[in-house]
């Protein structure tokens, strides 16, 4: 079993699966939501696919320039298919815990 800490860095060292809201970077996102869980090798392999799936299909980013509406919206879209293909690769325990950790990012509104 790998544990996050080694997730975290290989999310980050592809970019992450995308923006976050209010400043959060994908990376960083990512590795709230994936605290506390240990990705087995077979796991690690598909959570390293869909992030880099992701990744490509996110619209790019200008730093200083906020995303036009469309594109917020398509990258809110993204995020959540992201999130439930991700999911789905967890056995109950870790869906139990990835469910927590989104519960608990900040900016989230309860029911979001």
């Amino acid at each position: 079993m790998l544990a996050l800490s080694l997730v975290g860095s290989d999310v980050q060292a592809q970019g992450g699966g995308g923006g976050g809201g209010r400043g959060m970077g994908g990376a960083r996102m990512m590795e709230m939501m994936m605290q506390g869980i240990t990705l087995t090798e077979a796991q690690k392999a598909k959570f390293d696919s869909i992030t880099a799936k992701y990744q490509k299909e996110m619209p790019q980013m200008t730093p200083g320039t906020p995303p036009s509406p469309e594109d917020r919206q398509k990258r809110m879209e993204l995020m959540q298919k992201q999130q439930a293909d991700i999911k789905a690769l967890l056995n109950d325990e870790q869906k139990a815990t990835f469910e927590k950790n989104l519960a608990n990012m900040p900016g989230r509104r309860p029911g979001a």
